[in-house]
């Protein structure tokens, strides 16, 4: 396993992966220094790639192999059904429990929901209360509402306001 850090406008994430794929994407709370372009390795390039142009708005759907080291069949399902909710779109625990066609699925959808190992990659900041609340995020209610902010459409004012 390899690991690279990559400096983002939330902070720091490390990108975890092999030659199987990326196995996590990892909010990290503390100051670190961003890898070398130079120093990593050919199995995280592209995801290093691709998350910098993500937020330099240049992309919005990932295509990455995945190797997650853990989780259920059942957190899997969640986590594969997370990639089908698009950029600058929302869902809730009880959409996302429709869609595996197990609607009283809600809690457990987001016990997954928070065990999600590729964080921003599967989308799980866009999940929400039914309500349309934020609801819990792993990496800090701050970098959900942020992440959602980011991914909304460029509102143009008014010619007037």
């Amino acid at each position: 396993m390899a690991t690279v850090t990559l400096l983002t406008p939330l902070g720091p994430l490390a990108l975890t992966g092999s030659d199987a794929g990326l196995s996590a994407v990892t909010f990290l709370n503390e100051p670190a220094a961003a890898t070398a372009i130079a120093s990593i390795p050919a199995c995280l390039r592209p995801a290093h790639q691709q998350l910098q142009a993500y937020f330099n708005r240049e992309l919005r759907e990932f295509d990455l192999t995945y190797a997650p080291t853990f989780g259920t069949d059942f957190q899997r399902q969640v986590w594969q059904a997370l990639t089908g909710i698009g950029y600058g779109r929302t869902a809730s625990y009880l959409d996302v429990a429709k869609l595996l066609n197990n609607p009283k699925s809600v809690r457990a959808v987001g016990a997954a929901n928070g065990q999600n190992p590729l964080a921003i990659v599967w989308p799980c900041h866009r999940v929400i209360g039914a309500d349309g609340s934020l609801t819990g995020y792993a990496g800090g209610m701050h970098r959900k509402k942020w992440l959602l902010e980011f991914e909304q459409p460029t509102r143009q004012g008014g010619l007037f306001g």
